[in-house]
Parts: C-alpha cells; structure tokens; sequence
C-alpha cells in the first residue's frame, strides 16, 4: 500500500567557500633604532643575506653543493613562512558543514527514501501480509448500527437497496460519518456497479421504512474472522449472503493492502467494490494479461500476481483454480474503469 508524500538531495552546502580577509602589515618595532638588534635596523626591501660593504673584499662563491642546500633551505623557510601567514589571517569561524560536496554524496544521505513499488511477480513476495500502519478495530460485539443517512438512486435497471453500518464496539478514528461518506462516493462513481447501465443504488437508513437488499457493514478483525473465515491466514473481507452483510473487515479499512503500495483511498474503493460485486454474483477472477489492470473480482487484498494468489489458493480454493502463468496486473479498484 501511503509514498507517506519529494524530497531532494542537497547540491552542496549553501554558503560558498569563505575567503581570508586582507591581512594588515605586521606591527611596527616602535623602539628606538640604537635599541634594536642590528638585523631589524636593516633598511625595508634589502635582501636577508649579510649587508654588502664596499671595504670589504667580496666572498668567495660558495662550492655549488652548498649553494644548493642553501638554496633548499631558503625555499623551505619561504614556504613555512607562507603556510604560518595564511593559517594567522584565516578566519576562525568554519561553516557547519566543512565536507566538499563530492565527498558528502559519497558518504549518502543520513536517512534516504524508502524504496519504491516491487515487482509482485515472485511468488515469495508476501503481498497479502497486512500493512504495518494506525490502530484498528480488533473485536467488537457481533451487532451493527446504521448509520443515519440515504442517498438519491444512481444507475438505470433493477434497484438495489442498502445501508451503511458500524459493529458495535468498532471504533474508527475518522468516525462513522466518514465511512458512509466513503461508501456512499465509491458506489455513486460512474466507474462502479451502477456506471454499468444494468443495476442502480439507493442508500435507505433505519428511517426509511424499507428493508435493504444488503449492508455494507465495517467491522472489527476478530468478528469479521469469525464470519468470513480465517482458512487462508491473513486479513479479508467478505459478503455473506446468509445475513445479507457486505463485511468489510477494519483492519484493512485502516491499514489497506501492499499491492495498493500505500494508497489507501484506492484500496477502500476497491474493497467497497469488490465486496459490493459479490451481492451481485460475481466470482472471483485471475489477472487476465500481464500489466493491465486488475479486474476488481481479483482477490487484490492479497496481491496482483496470479502466481502468488494460485500458492494461496491452491489448498483452499476461492471459488475458482488461479492459474501459474506468470501474469502480473496493476491494482484497480473498479468494474468500470472507464466510466462509460
């Protein structure tokens, strides 16, 4: 099943490379010239070697091993000298992040992106595993409350009644409202049963006077594995003709399935559907070709692969024997997907 909603990867940091100040020359010796040492009484620009005097014969020319070492020397002590300047008028403040770019994005991000949708092809994939997510409805009371409401008729052909109800004991954080809002938009669409033109939808209430042709019930996991059964271990939902109740079990209200890959209201509108067709005789169905969508009679609460639901299935047949071919649907939550 929700990808939670795009994040970017830093390009660098956002102040450029500080740069050192000019630096200011260095202090003044401020003592009297007859008190400093004979080499600071030296003139500005004469060169560090030993003050030339014309009475003095010239030296003479060191051997040219020396005049190399000294000349290493020299280039030795120019360059500390430089390394000593630079490290005094540097700055001290640094920013917060002192790493190139480069090296940053070699190291990665502290927390990245989850990954995104699997291939649902492999039949080790556990695609029917309920989603981690909020609290659901664990157990109820095993009766339901209608809740209040009625909605015009939708569709054109024989008229199907219902009404929208909650197990007692069966909290849903949004409310009951909400889930008869959700009901009540899913079979309103023109991509539902109704869009067809062979069936229409009325929602009656416990005022209107007129038994419904079936109830779309929310009702807690425990409750909805006792009525649907639980032979197959994870998580359905189920229509029961025998009490005329569209079971649609809370747990996966709440937490929908992996094959959604996080969408949530897709999922409701499919389970709505899905459930809804079964009032209306439909069977169960595999993925007919590879990448199209799903049939909304596809049992997609435990995946899209035909491979996977065929190792599901194969001791504990859904009414029909899904075939290991290899094909893999996209999740589609209507029967009419076009509208028309």
């Amino acid at each position: 099943m929700t990808r939670p909603s795009g994040s970017s990867r830093p390009s660098g940091t956002e102040h450029g490379e500080a740069r050192p100040p000019r630096g200011a020359d260095a202090p003044d010796d401020r003592r009297p010239e007859d008190q400093r040492p004979a080499r600071s009484r030296r003139r500005r620009g004469e060169p560090l070697a030993a003050s030339w005097s014309p009475e003095r014969a010239p030296a003479a020319p060191a051997p040219r091993s020396r005049r190399g070492a000294l000349v290493a020397i020299g280039v030795v002590l120019l360059a500390l000298t430089g390394f000593v300047v630079v490290r005094a008028l540097a700055p001290s403040a640094e920013t917060t992040d002192v790493r190139s770019p480069a090296a940053a994005a070699e190291q990665g991000p502290v927390v990245g992106e989850a990954p995104l949708g699997g291939d649902y092809a492999g039949v080790s994939i556990p695609t029917a595993e309920l989603p981690a997510g909020g609290d659901f409805p664990v157990s109820g009371a095993g009766t339901w409350r209608v809740v209040p409401g009625t909605t015009p008729q939708v569709g054109v052909g024989r008229v199907y009644t219902y009404t929208v109800e909650i197990e007692d004991g069966a909290t849903l954080a949004e409310g009951d409202g909400a889930f008869a809002t959700a009901v009540d938009a899913t079979l309103d669409d023109p991509r539902s049963w109704a869009g067809t033109g062979q069936i229409a939808l009325r929602r009656v209430d416990a005022t209107s006077g007129v038994v419904p042709d079936f109830r779309i019930s929310l009702t807690s996991q425990l409750t909805t594995r006792a009525q649907c059964g639980y032979q197959i271990r994870y998580e359905a939902s189920c229509w029961k003709s025998d009490i005329g109740r569209v079971l649609i079990n809370g747990s996966r209200w709440v937490r929908g399935a992996a094959a959604f890959e996080g969408q949530l209201g897709l999922y409701r509108q499919y389970a709505i559907n899905h459930e809804v067709g079964h009032v209306f005789r439909n069977q169960h169905v595999p993925c007919p070709a590879a990448g199209e969508l799903a049939p909304v009679m596809m049992q997609q609460s435990f995946g899209v692969s035909n491979d996977y639901l065929a190792q599901l299935t194969d001791s504990n047949p859904q009414g029909i024997q899904i075939p290991r071919d290899g094909k893999v649907c996209r999740p589609n939550a209507w029967p009419n997907p076009t509208g028309r």
